[in-house]
């Protein structure tokens, strides 16, 4: 689940259920504090609507003293005058928050409240018949903070009064107060427990993947990049979490890299060494056989010094090729493109290699089956180049009394096919796939005689892809190796007219 979802999942549900919980327990709330005053207080039909009304609630609480007051002043209106009754009927109203004051002939003859409650009230209340109250309903005095219903009465003797109940609204009744309290407590709960609760989900869902990423970052600090980060979420978090991946597997490679290149940089000297000792060895050793007198007729001094200076050849070429191969790996080579007759360059290179080849005692064949005035673009120096490495390469690994290297070019559609066969020891199919490879030999001995640094076919491989090319080997033990490489045909673009 993405982190925006969360967020407005969030937000919806702090929003929304801290509501509807407030309201479903303020209900259930409601409903026991209701049942709850109708049974201490002995009222019946209390709804919502007047039970959030304090004044409403009042009245009603006042009702049943009130019917049974109204009765007596109908029937036997002089039982209100007797203090014993008027007791009995006060200690009803103390438990409902009320008190009675009763008035005959314009005299207080009883009062059911404290000193302080009828301070506020004894002088405010209504004349006989002044208000016309009902069981429902009373009259408000604010400065009292008091509900009073008054029911007249006639004595006997003509005399007349009023009997009052007064009720205090300056407090709520217990119920309504512990209604409040509760209501406002349960809504703390609520926005504290959902919070937390959401607090722990958006902080689950954050904390495992940056916990992952902090572990993971302390390994690649360490060096350690043997493991593996698996995303758990679809979201940003795991989003983040498979870069981190993607940036762990990169680094890896490129330290796999680097150890490859430094295992093959060593490699190369050490191939470079091996073969610069040989001919360094030679000359050497012919040097102080001219100096020791050993070269003592003109045909061993002739000997010698051109012994000497194949050597100096030998070695000036295993210098260039390492020159090459730096500039190479590093694509500092300066190609100079430029179209080629495929015919009058290949007859060049052929008529190049029969004289080479045969002042080395090596049969060579040329067929050129192209037609035609075909041109490709290329670089003439550095094909040259893939050509001689090859039959370089085909030399070394000569084991035939009679050698012999075919050269052929073909035309193959939209490319030149050039090959070169030789009958030499050929390769094996294990080896095959890796000839390209920088540093592979498949001659593990290294003997002298065959020697090389191990990267001939890794120029040649990366100098025929710089031409937009491919190259590749077949190849039979014991009966020789061809190699191909094509180059593709320069073709010009009509201009439209």
């Amino acid at each position: 689940m993405k982190l925006k979802t969360r967020l407005i999942i969030a937000f919806v549900t702090v929003s929304v259920l801290p509501i509807l919980l407030t309201t479903i327990i303020i209900f259930g709330l409601s409903q026991y504090q209701i049942n709850l005053i109708e049974q201490n207080y002995g009222i019946t039909g209390t709804t919502y609507k007047n039970f959030s009304n304090s004044v409403q609630v009042m009245n009603s609480l006042t009702e049943q003293p009130y019917h049974e007051l109204k009765e007596v002043a109908a029937e036997n209106p002089s039982k209100l005058c007797d203090v014993t009754y008027l007791e009995k009927i006060n200690e009803k109203l103390l438990s409902k928050n009320s008190y009675l004051i009763v008035r005959n002939n314009m005299k207080i003859i009883y009062i059911g409240g404290n000193a302080e409650q009828v301070k506020q009230m004894i002088y405010q209340l209504p004349e006989y018949g002044e208000h016309d109250s009902t069981s429902k309903n009373g009259v408000y005095y604010g400065n009292a903070q008091s509900l009073v219903k008054q029911i007249d009465f006639h004595q006997v003797d003509g005399s007349v009064g009023s009997a009052f109940l007064v009720t205090d609204v300056s407090n709520v009744i217990p119920e309504v107060r512990q209604l409040i309290t509760d209501a406002l407590l349960a809504i703390v709960i609520i926005f504290v427990v959902t919070a937390a609760l959401l607090i722990f989900w958006i902080y689950k869902g954050v904390t495992g993947p940056l916990g992952k990423m902090q572990k993971a970052a302390k390994n690649i600090k360490e060096g350690n990049l043997e493991f593996k980060l698996e995303p758990e979420t679809d979201d940003e978090l795991g989003q983040l979490c498979q870069d981190f991946e993607d940036m762990r597997r990169r680094l890896k490679t490129n330290a796999e890299e680097k150890l490859q290149y430094d295992k093959e940089g060593k490699e190369l000297i050490s191939n470079i060494s091996h073969d610069l000792k040989t001919p360094v060895t030679a000359i050497k050793g012919y040097a102080e056989g001219i100096m020791d007198g050993v070269a003592d007729t003109p045909e061993k001094m002739e000997k010698y010094i051109r012994t000497i200076y194949n050597k100096a050849n030998e070695m000036d070429r295993l210098i260039n090729e390492l020159t090459f191969y730096s500039k190479i790996d590093t694509n500092r080579i300066p190609y100079n493109f430029s179209t080629i007759l495929v015919n009058d360059y290949f007859d060049d290179c052929a008529e190049d290699l029969s004289l080479e080849l045969e002042a080395k005692g090596i049969v060579f064949g040329y067929s050129n089956y192209v037609e035609g005035e075909q041109k490709i673009i290329a670089d003439a120096e550095q094909l040259k180049r893939v050509i001689n490495n090859i039959v370089t390469n085909s030399i070394k690994y000569m084991d035939k009394e009679q050698g012999r290297i075919n050269l052929r070019i073909k035309d193959v559609g939209d490319f030149i096919q050039v090959e070169l066969e030789d009958n030499g020891k050929g390769i094996s199919p294990k080896d095959l796939p890796n000839i390209f490879d920088r540093f592979y030999r498949t001659d593990a001995s290294r003997n002298s005689s065959k020697g090389g640094s191990g990267i001939g076919l890794s120029i040649v491989k990366k100098i025929v892809e710089e031409h937009g090319g491919k190259i590749w080997a077949t190849s039979k033990e014991g009966t020789g190796t061809v190699m191909y490489f094509v180059i593709r045909k320069y073709q010009e673009v009509p201009m439209n007219e």
